[in-house]
């Protein structure tokens, strides 16, 4: 852990206090190119109700918004479609879960929110139980509120209060994580390998949608050292997609 964790440059940029919720309304002029933020955001997999053409599943709401839900729990997805069958089966019955990538997400929200054709989709991005209770947790102790939003969790440490940072082939990676068990146990484990600065080091929280939002507004090279860590429910559920089809193509 030594030679691949430590900490980067300070990054005052990313902090729960920055924009306000992203939720699919694109400004026309973007910081970072197009393909930079779809890359950043490609490598995690989330989940949505699609219908049977393979569009999503909308509903409609007040002053006729147009909305769609995007899961990061594939069980909460599921749970999800299970209600809507219960409830609504000529609708639950014609709609499954289908993962996509995040980055897919926003291409779909930037081509939807940039043609004057269409009426404006609002995608609504539904966090994980757990990680909206740590995210509580955690902000309760520091005399700060829960405003809503997917949770993702830095850690900040070292004497000029700098982000972790981890080596990865021959790039440091910003990692920010969907929950709190694995940036918890990289805690412990520093805290054992420098105890000099166990007293600075804190996880904070921020939201998904503020550093889409931030991708979109400022133009930093930092940001693009960022790297977004899926839940590990959805890191089995992708292993065991794969195992799943190299079964069929034996």
């Amino acid at each position: 852990m030594k030679s691949l964790v430590r900490w980067g440059t300070t990054m005052s940029l990313i902090a729960s206090t920055l924009l306000t919720s992203w939720l699919g309304k694109v400004p026309k002029v973007l910081a970072l190119p197009e393909a930079d933020i779809i890359k950043l955001l490609q490598t995690v997999p989330v989940f949505t109700i699609t219908t049977e053409e393979g569009g999503p599943l909308v509903a409609t709401i007040e002053d006729n918004q147009k909305v769609t839900q995007v899961f990061m729990s594939s069980q909460d997805a599921d749970g999800f479609l299970d209600k809507l069958r219960q409830h609504q089966p000529d609708v639950g019955n014609k709609v499954k879960v289908q993962a996509v990538s995040l980055g897919e997400i926003y291409r779909f929200a930037l081509a939807n929110n940039s043609d004057v054709n269409k009426e404006s989709l609002q995608f609504v991005y539904v966090p994980m139980k757990s990680a909206i209770d740590s995210a509580k947790k955690l902000l309760d102790t520091k005399g700060q509120e829960y405003k809503g939003g997917v949770p993702l969790f830095i850690l900040r440490g070292g004497p000029e209060n700098s982000m972790l940072t981890i080596q990865q082939n021959e790039r440091e990676v910003i990692p920010l994580f969907f929950e709190e068990a694995p940036i918890q146990a990289i805690t412990e484990k520093m805290k054992k390998d420098q105890p000099n600065i166990v007293k600075s080091i804190k996880i904070e929280v921020v939201p998904l949608e503020n550093v889409i939002g931030l991708l979109q507004t400022k133009n930093d090279e930092a940001l693009k050292q960022i790297q977004l860590v899926p839940p590990e429910e959805t890191i089995q559920f992708i292993q065991n997609k794969i195992k799943l089809e190299q079964a069929q193509e034996s």
